[in-house]
């Protein structure tokens, strides 16, 4: 199972152009700072930008630098059903442990068009899925009647839940029971997640502190309560800094800071204001990680 600290990692670009170097250090370095599990081209890695070749490549790269030391779980999410199916294939195809597929965004399909959807990239692709529920970018939202139904498919092994509604993981636990993943979507609200039974998170935050959301999760999986507590206190300044203005801009600029990217996104999204740069530093200081 997924479990702990899996970094939804950042694509470093070096102008226009994806920087392999970069992308490929910062997976090595993820790994050897005990980060759990991989996710290349999610929302984090600017997935809406990237080429259909970029997005391979970026997939094929996490895979073959992180060589079966962790799991990798690869973006494979689109608004059209078809090419959600190509991606996931990709992914199989290329090595990965699992795909994320987001609800599509903008077609805002019905309880049975999102049904329909995940089971079609399902019932094409033989490799786990996890289910990617985030209703504040996508605007449709898995109920959970749906939920249940689309985890009686076989590879349908778990979601990832951004709602903020802390709730839902005990009711989905209840209904679906343990062994169904559960990922929290949000790093400011994971130590709820986790009180209530989740497994770990989808980390933006790891990005920069790979060590310090490892160890939180280490904690709490250890019966360490009030190491966890800590250790969210040390990151929620960085938590809440980081989405301060669109993701990924913040964590680009943050990764700058570490030497470990340029602050380079691409449109629509643009560099960070000075006024957000300053708050990001100066949580990057109270986290000890410059």
């Amino acid at each position: 199972m997924l479990k702990g600290s899996i970094v939804a990692l950042a694509t470093p670009f070096l102008g226009d152009k994806v920087d392999e170097k970069a992308f490929q250090e910062l997976v090595d370095w993820q790994i050897n700072q005990g980060t759990n599990g991989l996710l290349p081209v999610g929302t984090t890695g600017e997935s809406p930008t990237l080429s259909h070749e970029e997005h391979k490549r970026v997939v094929e790269m996490c895979i073959d630098i992180s060589s079966n030391r962790v799991p990798v779980l690869a973006g494979a999410g689109s608004n059209s059903t078809d090419e959600a199916i190509a991606l996931a294939k990709h992914a199989k195809d290329a090595g990965a442990d699992a795909v994320l597929v987001v609800t599509p965004y903008y077609n805002k399909p019905t309880q049975g068009g999102l049904f329909a959807h995940f089971k079609a990239i399902h019932d094409q692709v033989d490799i786990p899925i996890i289910v990617y529920n985030i209703p504040g970018r996508s605007v449709v939202d898995i109920n959970q009647s749906t939920l249940v139904k689309l985890a009686e498919l076989t590879n349908i092994i778990g979601i990832k839940d951004a709602t903020s509604n802390i709730s839902r993981v005990s009711s989905t636990r209840l209904i679906l029971g343990s062994e169904f993943c559960q990922l929290s979507g949000e790093d400011a609200t994971a130590l709820a997640f986790m009180a209530h039974g989740g497994h770990g998170c989808i980390s933006v935050t790891a990005n920069v502190a790979p060590k310090l959301c490892s160890d939180f999760y280490d904690a709490w999986f250890n019966n360490d309560p009030v190491s966890a507590l800590s250790i969210n206190d040390k990151l929620m300044p960085l938590h809440i800094s980081l989405f301060l203005e669109t993701s990924p801009s913040p964590v680009k600029f943050a990764l700058s800071l570490l030497g470990k990217s340029s602050e380079d996104v691409r449109l629509p999204l643009v560099k960070l204001n000075d006024k957000t740069k300053q708050k990001i530093e100066a949580a990057m200081r109270s986290a000890g990680l410059i």
